[in-house]
């Protein structure tokens, strides 16, 4: 008997018990489905931050307190990042084209009737190009503002829509905690992380927060602090370099051994997409692992109800036995109806599990990716799981004695 006959035989048996081989393949469908689905929204995950964390700008490296209780010791406040550091760092490092200081606070921001919480990041103009802020209305801080401390305001897209539900917001006055301040641009959109929205910030000169708004948290020992610094090295390659460079500039502002532990953080774009991309791997990797569960239990299914199909074609495989067909025929048409009923099961699950992908993309929550090595592995395991569980059932049924088959009730 040759493969296509015994595909052919396969087919007539699994077609003769439509709602068994269809409850049969239920756990191939749900597992492949599973995998699909889970791998399809981890990598388009990974896509979608990937994308962000590149937006943010280009050989950006940021400079942080550390918070890392366990280092500094529980109930330890954080040491607090100057801005002569900042000033210190401008002086000193080579290889930057760009050097930005930050700081954020919260603050409760209103236009007309429209009025919510929102970070305020007081910034400099180097702050757009090192962040790859683009402008979409407007201007964008410059130095005068700054040395003016001008009570002027730039809006994310996001923000722009929550205040101004749909007017356009240039020219017009919001209030930043009782505060006027003048709408002078809206950036255009840069997406969401998924933790904080790039669309949502609220800018202002750094000078004119200093001076205006954020009061008293801005200082500490007299002098003013910073949430933050953000640097862009020349090139890729200088990134090592800067890092380098910046936390000697840390330690010897303040006092700091090389043994003594930094209590900053200064990291790059790399470093962190390294780390985020080995997390979401590890994760979506253990998630289908999980899901691949439902392929094995799919498995033990198959080769129970054929075992019970090897029962009930005990009298069909003696009769075909003593007509003179070999034992190897009849392991191949046993084991041919498992792998396909394994492989329609997969083809389901895999429609079903892209499916599944595109209704989360539809929603809006993230963009899915079925790539087609998620695809074949899928079909391939499913082919394979079939394969190992038909062996025993299609060995029982090659092994029967026909003289005992044909006198089996």
């Amino acid at each position: 008997m040759n493969i296509l006959e015994s595909i052919r035989i396969s087919f007539r048996a699994l077609l003769a018990n439509k709602l068994r081989s269809g409850l049969t393949m239920l756990g191939i469908i749900i597992g492949v489905a599973a995998v699909v689905a889970l791998m399809a929204i981890g990598r388009g995950a990974t896509r979608s931050v990937t994308s962000t964390v590149e937006g943010l700008g280009s050989n950006l490296i940021s400079v942080s307190s550390a918070r890392n209780v366990r280092q500094a010791g529980v109930g330890a406040q954080p040491t607090p990042l100057y801005y002569s550091d900042y000033q210190a760092i401008a002086k000193d490092t080579s290889n930057v084209i760009g050097i930005a200081p930050v700081y954020q606070t919260s603050a409760q921001v209103m236009y007309g009737a429209n009025q919510s919480q929102f970070t305020i990041t007081g910034v400099t103009p180097e702050f757009a190009s090192i962040n790859a802020y683009t402008i979409a209305q407007g201007r964008f801080i410059n130095n005068s503002d700054n040395s003016a401390e001008s009570r002027v305001v730039i809006l994310g897209s996001q923000a722009a829509t929550d205040l101004f539900s749909g007017l356009n917001p240039m020219g017009r006055d919001i209030t930043i905690n009782g505060i006027n301040f003048t709408v002078i641009g809206v950036l255009a959109s840069k997406g969401s992380t998924g933790f904080f929205s790039q669309d949502e910030v609220i800018l202002i000169p750094l000078e004119t927060g200093y001076s205006r708004l954020f009061g008293g948290r801005a200082l500490e020992n007299s002098k003013r602090i910073l949430s933050s610094i953000s640097l862009s090295a020349t090139n890729p390659n200088a990134v090592s370099s800067v890092i380098s460079q910046v936390e000697y500039i840390l330690r010897r502002n303040h006092g700091l051994t090389l043994h003594d532990t930094l209590p900053f953080s200064v990291s790059s774009q790399n470093q962190f997409l390294s780390t985020l991309n080995a997390i979401s791997t590890t994760l979506t990797t253990f998630l289908a692992a999980i899901a691949g569960i439902s392929l094995f239990v799919g498995g033990i299914g198959i080769m129970n109800i054929m075992l019970v199909s090897v029962r009930e074609r005990t009298r069909e495989i003696g009769l075909r036995k003593a007509v003179g067909a070999r034992r190897s025929a009849i392991l191949m048409q046993f084991l041919v109806e498992t792998v396909t009923m394994s492989l329609f099961g997969g083809v389901i699950g895999i429609l079903l599990g892209a499916g599944i992908a595109g209704i989360v993309t539809l929603t809006g929550l993230i963009t899915t990716y079925v790539s087609l090595d998620v695809i074949l592995y899928s079909f391939f395991f499913a082919a394979l799981v079939g394969l190992f569980f038909g062996i025993y059932p299609a060995y029982q049924a090659a092994s029967l004695r026909p003289i005992e088959a044909l006198r089996y009730e």
